[in-house]
């Protein structure tokens, strides 16, 4: 699973962090970022676009699917390894 977050229109909400904090968290702006232990936490892009790979230590798949629908703005969006978006 594959996980992309769009800073721009995310409002900072939280109900990601709270539903799926071992893979999310608020930057110091207010926005969502990935916790990804493998490639670090990416808190800001300048694209406003926040790409990275599910690794072990994050939720389980339904956890962040769970994340995904509780977002206001849908700001998170999911996706199977062969790139085909899951639909929330």
């Amino acid at each position: 699973m594959k996980i992309e977050i769009d800073q721009n229109i995310c409002i900072g909400d939280g109900s990601c962090v709270m539903i799926a904090g071992q893979s999310f968290k608020l930057n110091s702006d207010g926005k969502c970022y990935i916790l990804n232990e493998e490639l670090g936490p990416e808190e800001k892009n300048p694209s406003g676009h926040v790409k990275s790979p599910a690794t072990p230590s994050m939720d389980t798949r339904d956890i962040l699917i769970e994340a995904a629908r509780a977002c206001p703005v849908q700001a998170i969006r999911l996706y199977e390894d062969d790139g085909t978006e899951i639909k929330l």
